[in-house]
C-alpha cells in the first residue's frame, strides 16, 4: 500500500500520517527529510520528534530518498516519509541541477515495487497565487509534477484541510 498525504502548512497531514502508521500495526520506520539550517527549523523538528512513539526507528534521509526507501522498505514494515517537499527543496538548492530530475525519477521508479506500507507526506503548494520569484515558481511546478506522478502510483491519496482528511483516491 502506497499512500500520499497532502496538505498545507499545519493542516494536520503529518499527524494523520503518524496515526495511519501507528494504526498499521507494523514496525514503523520514520524517514525524516528535514535538515537543521536555522533555529525555526530546529524547533519544527523537535515538535515532530516529541510526537513520535519511542519505538519507531528514525532514518535521516539525504537527497537519495529512493536508495533509503529501497533499504528500509520491507514486508511487515511501515515506512513514513515526512516530507517530500523538504526533500525537493534541498534538491532545488543543490548546485548540481541534474540531480533533481535524476532523484525524482529514481523515486518514481522504485516506489511501485517497494514491499510493505509506504506513507508519503508532502505540502500541497499549488492552491494559491503564482509566486513572483523564479525559484518559488520552479518549486511549485516541481512539487505539482511530483504530486501528479505520485497520485498515479499511490493506491490512496488524501488531502488534509483543517485537520480533516479528504480522500481523493482510494478509501480510508
Amino acid at each position: 500500500m502506497r499512500e500520499l498525504i497532502l496538505g498545507g502548512v499545519r493542516s494536520g497531514k503529518s499527524r494523520l500520517a503518524e496515526r495511519h502508521a501507528e494504526e498499521s500495526g507494523l514496525a514503523v520506520v520514520y524517514v525524516a527529510t528535514a535538515e537543521v539550517r536555522d533555529e525555526e527549523m530546529r524547533q519544527r523538528i523537535l515538535h515532530h520528534q516529541a510526537r513520535r512513539p519511542a519505538n519507531w526507528q528514525l532514518v535521516e534521509a539525504g537527497q537519495d530518498l529512493a536508495a533509503v526507501l529501497q533499504r528500509e522498505a520491507a514486508v511487515g514494515r511501515c515506512v513514513l516519509v515526512d516530507c517530500l517537499t523538504l526533500w525537493l527543496t534541498q534538491l532545488l538548492c543543490d548546485t548540481d541541477e541534474a540531480r533533481l530530475p535524476w532523484e525524482v525519477s529514481a523515486l518514481l521508479r522504485v516506489l511501485p515495487d517497494l514491499p510493505g506500507q509506504i506513507i508519503l507526506v508532502s505540502n500541497e503548494t499549488n492552491m494559491g497565487v503564482t509566486p513572483l520569484g523564479e525559484l518559488s515558481r520552479r518549486y511549485c511546478d516541481e512539487a505539482g509534477r511530483l504530486h501528479q506522478q505520485l497520485g498515479i502510483i499511490c493506491e490512496r491519496v488524501i488531502l488534509t484541510v483543517a485537520g480533516l482528511p479528504l480522500v481523493v483516491k482510494g478509501s480510508l
